[in-house]
């Protein structure tokens, strides 16, 4: 097991050292044989799009969704060219952001900055979370 831990960490050292050093390097060309990693970010994306318009589609949303170019704070996401969109379920936020040219295909309701504080989620909080909706945690 700890043979491919540190074959792991040889690839993400050098996926990074590429996105630094190498022009032209892209990362999301990097495949793992069926899919490259921009592949599954595009469904991620369209995973969540889907996602999140079903819950705002109703008259009483079934979660508080919106989608904003602004952090809670007023700043502008990652200085600008970005937007977040946000969740909240049960077992707390969810949120991710995307590029501006996304922007249209969440469908969602628009707040002049994200609604809420950033409650310091991780990955693994979003998994469980998700995960807590099908009730199977």
């Amino acid at each position: 097991m700890s043979d491919k831990r540190k074959l792991s960490q040889v690839i993400n050292d050098i996926v990074i050292w590429g996105n630094n050093n190498s022009e032209g390097f892209n990362a999301g060309e990097i495949s793992d044989g069926y899919h490259t990693f921009d592949e599954y970010y595009d469904f991620r994306k369209m995973y969540n799009a889907v996602l999140f318009n079903e819950w705002a589609k109703y008259d009483t949303p079934k979660y508080d969704v919106h989608k904003s170019l602004k952090h809670h704070d007023g700043e502008d996401c990652f200085g600008g060219g970005w937007f977040i969109v946000v969740a909240v379920l049960p077992e707390g936020q969810i949120s991710t952001h995307y590029p501006v040219s996304d922007w249209d295909l969440f469908n969602i309701p628009e707040a002049e900055k994200a609604k809420y504080e950033f409650d310091g989620h991780t990955s693994l909080n979003v998994l469980y979370r998700l995960k807590a909706l099908t009730g199977n945690v």
